[in-house]
């Protein structure tokens, strides 16, 4: 076990606001003496980003491979194939491709144990596609290459709420044929399973939306809340967990009622995203659930409306990095006390 956790961070979109909140977050000697950053990127950007943003507190060193990262600085392994040059706002085919390879690099590294937990930065979902990425977002690559036949869930966390999703990258004319009874339940199960693990939650409550408006009003607007919610909530109290619903979404926000939850679980992407983020205030973390691996990231995109301009804040960047430590930590910890337990129904006197 690392005293220091290596923290992999990848450059996402350079035309984007990534090497800003990066370098914003990482700047000081408090979060570094914290863990090692090894950033994958491009050292020529970073550089010019230090200069043109006017970023104080920053001091990097290029490595050839995160094995050589140093402490107390931040660590940058050159992933491009050529100096990029950086458009401020606009996407590129060239941004893409720098994206995926800083990506896969990092990925590499968490197999080799070079990194102990990575930290992504908001990526173009359309620049980066191409032959190697054919994916919806990072929660779907990394689920294939290093999810080790485990299923992700999403879930985007502050510190008095956390949202989980049933589906996610789904157009919403798709979305109530994948709300089914299994679904729903394998969604509360690996949510309660995260609650408890990396959360550090003993008996999590979990409060489950509907799909429809008012929860369907009794069948007149939709009939997925009992055909396929309340029967897998049924099916989860059967196995023990504390979950609780359908609850019309509206409603349950407006009032507040996830205060009385350890975490809610949404049924399809804005349900649960678009009122996190109005009460996160973008200083949410985004966190890739059910996967060996730890993985983070803020809970914005590429924000290319203000790249380049120096108006981008750090908060959400840093949380994320601080709560992938906390994750990685809390795993630990959870491992420990649940590994060899004694066998059930035996007390044998010596």
């Amino acid at each position: 076990m690392h005293d220091k956790i290596k923290v992999g961070i990848t450059h996402g979109d350079y035309n984007g606001v990534g090497y800003e909140v990066i370098l914003k977050a990482l700047a000081g000697e408090e979060i570094l003496g914290l863990m090692t950053p090894v950033l994958f990127g491009s050292s020529d950007v970073a550089a010019s980003t230090i200069k043109t943003l006017g970023i104080e507190g920053v001091h990097f060193s290029p490595v050839k491979t995160a094995a050589d990262a140093r402490d107390g600085r931040i660590n940058i392994v050159d992933v491009c194939s050529k100096t990029p040059e950086v458009n401020p706002g606009t996407p590129s085919p060239e941004a893409g491709k720098a994206a995926f390879e800083a990506l896969n690099a990092a990925v590499r590294s968490l197999r080799e144990g070079e990194i102990d937990v990575l930290v992504t930065a908001p990526i173009d979902k359309n620049s980066i596609q191409s032959d190697e990425f054919k994916y919806q977002g990072h929660t779907e690559f990394l689920e294939q290459h290093v999810g080790g036949g485990e299923k992700s869930l999403m879930i985007l966390f502050n510190d008095n709420l956390r949202v989980a999703l049933v589906t996610i990258h789904l157009p919403i004319s798709k979305v109530a044929e994948n709300i089914t009874r299994q679904r729903v339940y394998d969604s509360i199960k690996a949510f309660d399973a995260s609650l408890r693990r990396d959360f550090g939650i003993e008996r999590p409550l979990i409060a489950v939306l509907g799909l429809n408006p008012h929860c369907g009003d009794r069948g007149m607007i939709g009939t997925e809340e009992y055909t396929a919610i309340l029967p897998a909530i049924d099916d989860s109290v059967e196995e023990g967990f504390l979950a609780f619903g359908p609850f019309a979404a509206d409603g349950f926000f407006a009032t507040g009622k996830y205060r009385n939850y350890d975490g809610v679980l949404a049924m399809y992407h804005d349900q649960g995203l678009a009122p996190f983020k109005s009460i996160a205030e973008n200083k949410g973390v985004n966190f890739t659930a059910g996967l060996p691996i730890v993985r983070t990231s803020p809970d914005h995109g590429t924000g290319y409306d203000i790249a380049g301009k120096g108006e981008a804040d750090p908060e959400s960047m840093r949380n994320a990095i601080y709560n992938a430590i906390d994750i990685y930590r809390n795993r630990e910890r959870y491992d420990d006390m649940t590994s060899n337990p004694l066998p059930s129904g035996r007390n044998q006197k010596s």
